[in-house]
């Protein structure tokens, strides 16, 4: 058997996309500080602040994982949406990631799936996604998982609440 045919028997992980429990928290933590980091920013997120807002009494944010074996690989954060002139329901799609050594095996591609039906269980019509400006390869991954680009328009605002 050469080189090349054996290689194109090993098959990939098995991937099993599912809600994050309360044991995932670690490693979800540690792929959250990885994404920031990846966008030059430092996670100050505290174990604690993640429990409370994916296990609390009032959970603020969804969240859902990619594991494979006992590794988590990638995950996505939902947050609720919602426009009040039309009394739609959505839920933004806050942050998509897949750990650099698992990309390109349609891993992100079935957290968008995941997301997008619970999504549409919790009785929202719409999926809303940003990515930054320059960032092309994330435009083309949403473009083709059929996200329409909309443009942003006006500014937005924010005040510190103590």
């Amino acid at each position: 058997m050469t080189a090349v045919s054996h290689l194109s028997l090993v098959r990939p992980p098995v991937v099993t996309i599912r809600a994050a429990k309360p044991r995932d928290l670690p490693q979800l933590k540690g792929m959250i500080a990885e994404l920031a980091a990846h966008h030059g920013d430092v996670a100050q997120l505290t174990p604690e602040q993640l429990e409370r807002d994916l296990f609390g009494p009032h959970p603020w944010v969804n969240g859902l994982v990619a594991e494979s074996g006992e590794d988590l690989i990638g995950f996505a954060i939902l947050v609720p949406l919602y426009r009040a002139q039309e009394g739609a329901r959505g839920m933004d799609l806050h942050q998509l990631f897949v750990r650099p050594e698992h990309r390109g095996h349609g891993i992100g591609q079935h957290l968008v799936t995941r997301a997008r039906d619970l999504a549409r269980q919790a009785g929202c019509g719409y999926l809303s996604v940003s990515a930054a400006t320059g960032n092309f390869a994330a435009h083309r991954f949403y473009e083709h998982m059929d996200f329409k680009a909309r443009p942003v328009t006006g500014m937005r605002y924010m005040q510190a609440i103590s």
